[in-house]
């Protein structure tokens, strides 16, 4: 790799370090949960902004969840002309606007704390600053495509197909979300699928015409009992493979009506394509236990399980290269139990996760990133891309 030293690049990303705390503060105290399309779109601007020196062609995705963001980026030297890489973030968090009331932006001892920052604000600055590292050293690298979607927390339903498109033509796929504690790469991810059962009965007065009626909710709780028969019998096959969690229930109004409707929300996680294919099968097959009763499972949000390959050790070896040349600690890699965006690449081109900065505390009160790990990150992105 054409460095100086085999410190350039680390110690080129340390000298970055007071701009990109600063555009990190930015970010974060720019509040941004799923679903505040005005929140989510203004952290793409920000986005938007920072790209602009790398001569991005920027495409805009306005939608309900706020904008989706495509941005081309043209690669340098001898590999200009290489497939692109894509490098996948979203700028929506799970943190309800005024959370900075009580968990605000502050540093302490080497930790930066906030709202999001590690659940991937910070992710979404390693995208940049590796960029530019590598642009003010001249290093040769492919064309990136980056795709920053709105509404990740709660399964891209409405960028899903937008991300599908934006591998099309692509080598490889590079997620920015947090890493490991320590900082080891996500390298595969169980699948996740969130499904709701609703029960449609038939209203009648439960003292007057009790046999009238169709109870909603009793039939519901033969559903979710025959949802668990569903799953202990998957668990005994494939012990490990599948978790599930009844997560919400409703229906029902007062005591003297035979209720009409009734509902339950599942989320549901899958080690392997094939459990999970079967288990949702078997889910869908569900037919109600009373003649008169409607049921109807609805997907809410669906992300296959990602079950690493050769592609994907491969690429995680290309990683490790990359962290010697720039003077770094081996990375490592492994698999991870919450799903991301990356599941839905996974299976068909190579693909690692985790690229964000050291920390702990997604979704948590004590969310956080170490400070040390950034430039760290910024010098890794920046030696990998010589090498892909």
């Amino acid at each position: 790799m054409d460095t100086s030293s085999p410190t350039a690049l680390l110690d080129l990303a340390r000298k970055r370090y007071d701009r990109t705390l600063e555009l990190l503060e930015r970010m974060v105290v720019t509040e941004s949960p799923t679903g505040d399309a005005e929140g989510v779109t203004a952290v793409a601007d920000q986005v938007r902004e920072l790209f602009a020196e790398h001569d991005a062609e920027i495409a805009v995705h306005a939608g309900e969840w706020g904008t989706h963001l495509v941005l081309d980026i043209p690669g340098a030297g001898s590999k200009r002309d290489a497939a692109p890489v894509l490098f996948i973030g979203h700028s929506d968090t799970v943190w309800p606007t005024g959370t900075l009331e009580t968990m605000p932006f502050r540093v302490d001892e080497g930790i930066a704390y906030g709202p999001g920052i590690f659940d991937m604000k910070s992710g979404l600055l390693m995208m940049h600053q590796g960029l530019s590292v590598s642009t003010e050293l001249g290093l040769s690298r492919p064309p990136v495509r980056v795709i920053v979607v709105g509404d990740e927390e709660i399964g891209s339903p409405s960028s899903r197909e937008l991300l599908l498109a934006s591998a099309e033509g692509t080598s490889a796929a590079l997620g920015f979300e947090s890493p490991h504690p320590g900082g080891a790469l996500k390298v595969g991810r169980l699948g996740s699928t969130r499904l709701r059962l609703e029960v449609t009965g038939r209203a009648s007065h439960a003292a007057l015409d009790p046999e009238g009626g169709v109870n909603a909710i009793e039939e519901l709780v033969d559903q979710i009992l025959a949802l668990r028969e569903i799953i202990g019998s998957a668990q005994q096959t494939a012990p490990g493979d599948v978790l599930c969690n009844v997560g919400t229930i409703a229906g029902g109004g007062k005591t003297n009506v035979v209720p009409a409707a009734a509902s339950v929300e599942v989320g549901l996680r899958f080690r392997a394509p094939e459990v999970e294919n079967q288990v949702l099968a078997s889910i869908r097959e569900l037919t109600p236990v009373r003649s008169d009763a409607q049921l109807e499972v609805r997907t809410l949000s669906q992300r296959p399980a990602w079950q690493a390959d050769a592609a994907d050790e491969a690429l995680l070896a290309t990683v490790e290269a990359a962290a010697a040349d720039a003077g770094l600690a081996a990375v490592g890699g492994r698999p991870a139990a919450g799903a991301g965006d990356t599941n839905f690449l996974g299976s068909s081109l190579a693909t690692l996760d985790g690229l964000g900065p050291d920390g702990a505390g997604a979704h948590a009160d004590h969310e956080q990133v170490r400070l040390e790990s950034i430039p760290e990150r910024i010098a890794l992105l920046a030696a990998l891309l010589a090498r892909l």
